[in-house]
């Protein structure tokens, strides 16, 4: 696996790619579609939530959104 990793990153011109900057990204970019935590975690096949919230990039930005949802 990691040799196919290394050689298509090779061919794309990335230096320094490894099959876990695949589910870093993959968590991520979930996270940043709006798929909730636990829906990642199961997928990436995490056993703790607070694994998965180590992928979480999303800044305070997601935080104000988030409260300005609420109807008050």
């Amino acid at each position: 696996m990691l040799l196919v990793v290394q050689k298509r990153a090779s061919q794309a011109g990335v230096e320094s790619f490894s099959p876990h900057d695949f589910r870093r990204t993959f968590c991520s970019d979930l996270l940043d579609a709006g798929v909730d935590i636990v829906t990642v975690q199961k997928l990436a096949g995490h056993a703790d939530p607070m694994t998965t919230a180590k992928y979480d990039r999303r800044g305070e930005e997601i935080k104000r959104k988030a409260v300005q949802k609420l109807k008050f």
